[in-house]
């Protein structure tokens, strides 16, 4: 069972940065790939970025390539979502989901392709 805490969320103005942090339980973080999803009251999850098991691929979004980066450290089990020119669109609470997956380089970019899901952290983007 993997257990996920994110953090690093919080309130920020239109074009401003924030790193959110995603810390795992499982010793055997790089056998999950990572991602960070997003969801808004009324609307359902979006995928946002998505990390391999070994960091050497990665998927984003449309709405957020070039703005935001996603890494991994394997040593210490945790993922980072880096958000820079926030705008308040980006305004959601940001879940942290990890997945296994067989080959090493494989990015899931739906939420079925995550079993294991942290409680979230609200980012506020103000215009």
């Amino acid at each position: 069972q993997v257990q996920l805490v994110e953090s690093g969320g919080g309130l920020v103005q239109t074009g401003g940065s924030l790193r959110l942090s995603c810390a795992a339980s499982e010793r055997t973080f790089s056998n999950y790939a990572m991602a960070w999803f997003r969801q808004v009251p009324g609307e359902g999850r979006e995928f946002v970025v998505g990390i391999s098991r070994s960091g050497g691929s990665t998927a984003y979004a449309d709405s957020v390539k070039g703005r935001f980066t996603i890494s991994r450290d394997n040593a210490a089990n945790t993922v980072y979502l880096q958000m820079n020119g926030l705008k308040p669109e980006d305004t959601a609470v940001y879940y942290c989901a990890a997945g296994r997956t067989i080959l090493r380089q494989t990015v899931h970019t739906t939420d079925s392709g995550y079993g294991y899901w942290g409680p979230g952290t609200q980012v506020t983007v103000s215009s």
